[in-house]
């Protein structure tokens, strides 16, 4: 009974979101749209290779199929959470270590702001007597 209900209020948790993602249309450059829409469909090719269901990896992540669905297709309105559980079913959550691993443009901007010493530092020598 208990599993039944708990199934019916995510059901009408996740009806209540997708209404509200259709009336927020969530204003993202299209370059960004594109990146999401191609990590959505990475996903679903790390599903399909592991030949899982989208039934079996919504219900081990503890979400609904319509909120798989929208992470396949790369909404922007599912949260990072929801997108981390779905990883971490796929054994992909260590991939979310590696956003902003490589900053490089953030490293050049270190090395500019880095001051240089006019001359080398002295050396402290100990004289032996």
């Amino acid at each position: 009974m208990f599993y039944i209900l708990n199934k019916l209020l995510i059901f009408v948790h996740n009806i209540k979101h997708y209404k509200r993602m259709k009336r927020e249309k969530s204003v993202l450059l299209p370059r960004l749209t594109d990146i999401l829409k191609e990590m959505g469909e990475n996903i679903k090719l790390a599903r399909l290779r592991r030949k899982l269901s989208a039934e079996q990896v919504s219900e081990r992540a503890g979400i609904s199929r319509s909120t798989l669905w929208l992470i396949e297709k790369g909404s922007p309105g599912t949260s990072l959470g929801i997108y981390a559980q779905v990883l971490f079913v796929l054994g992909l959550e260590k991939d979310l270590l590696l956003l902003a691993k490589d900053d490089i443009l953030g490293r050049k901007l270190q090395d500019a702001n880095l001051r240089t010493r006019s001359r080398a530092p002295k050396k402290n020598k100990k004289r032996e007597n």
